[in-house]
């Protein structure tokens, strides 16, 4: 469930009434939800501007839209309103945004997802790269795919070995080794081009 406090509602309200537009209210959504990148997006919204599938909450006045596959995401947020000296400011807090781990009793599969979105590309988006995962197999074995600024990149070979490896050994149970299924030799934008061979 969702709260929205009362000074929440009146700020709310008070918007929306000097917009003085039938059916206007307030969209509430999570985008790139569980993951690190994660933010709210909260916006006005006539009935045509709905996408048919929103949770309505009503509130005093308005109602709140909440998108249906940010619900899980959204859950246990509080949006508030706090008046200061110098002004209003909106506060929205939502603890489960960027996810949660899976527990231990998670596939490898589902562990290893939630490392490569949670820890491993926030550390390659400074190089403009990034890592998916293509499979793990039985023995084990994950197997990934490069790409942006990692795809043809000439230190991806000390990513995968001192970064990534180590870092899906050391927290994910049952794996054996990481492998890169990627044709590097296709990478149009390496963050630091291969030599020659």
């Amino acid at each position: 469930m969702i709260e929205i406090t009362d000074t929440a509602q009146t700020h709310f309200r008070r918007l929306i009434e000097r917009e003085a537009v039938p059916g206007l209210g307030v969209r509430l959504a999570a985008v790139h939800p569980g993951t690190p990148r994660a933010d709210v997006q909260l916006e006005f919204a006539e009935p045509g501007d709905l996408h048919g599938d929103e949770w309505a909450i009503d509130c005093e006045g308005f109602t709140l839209w909440l998108d249906a596959d940010s619900a899980p995401f959204l859950d246990g947020a509080r949006i508030d309103y706090e008046t200061r000296a110098t002004g209003g400011q909106l506060q929205i807090r939502a603890p489960r945004i960027k996810g949660q781990a899976p527990p231990e009793s998670a596939s490898m599969v589902e562990q290893v997802r939630w490392l490569i979105e949670s820890e491993i590309n926030p550390q390659l988006a400074s190089h403009r790269g990034h890592v998916s995962l293509q499979e793990v197999t039985a023995d084990g074995v994950v197997v990934l795919r490069f790409g942006g600024g990692c795809h043809g990149c000439g230190m991806v070979d000390v990513t995968l070995k001192n970064g990534i490896e180590r870092t899906l050994m050391d927290k994910v149970p049952g794996i054996t080794a990481v492998r890169d299924a990627t044709d590097h030799d296709t990478g149009t934008a390496p963050y630091m081009p291969r030599g020659a061979d």
